[in-house]
């Protein structure tokens, strides 16, 4: 196992590991839970991290990861009026694709 990220918090984690499955990495979630001792360790050690099974797939899960937290962020007006900000194709609102 190896570890190839700490994330900023449990649900990005989480996020994560679920692309690095979903691509067909074998990914886990641990030190989800360490938050409730900061302070007991430096903080920084307390994050949760994205471990995977097998470490010939580090330089797809990295670059997988790298891709991932690389979106484009866009702001557009969408038909029926909502402005729509972030990495988002379609509408929230109505679901219409990004013109």
């Amino acid at each position: 196992m190896r570890r190839i990220a700490r994330a900023p918090n449990a649900a990005i984690a989480s996020l994560w590991a679920d692309m690095l499955q979903e691509a067909g990495i074998a990914a886990s979630v641990q030190r989800q839970y360490l938050s409730s001792v900061a302070g007991e360790i430096p903080p920084d050690q307390c994050l949760p991290e994205v471990w995977i099974t097998h470490d010939e797939q580090e330089g797809a899960a990295r670059a997988l990861l790298d891709e991932l937290q690389a979106l484009p962020q866009r702001r557009w007006h969408c038909a029926c009026g909502e402005l729509v900000e972030g990495g988002f194709e379609s509408c929230w609102n109505c679901g219409r694709p990004m013109p």
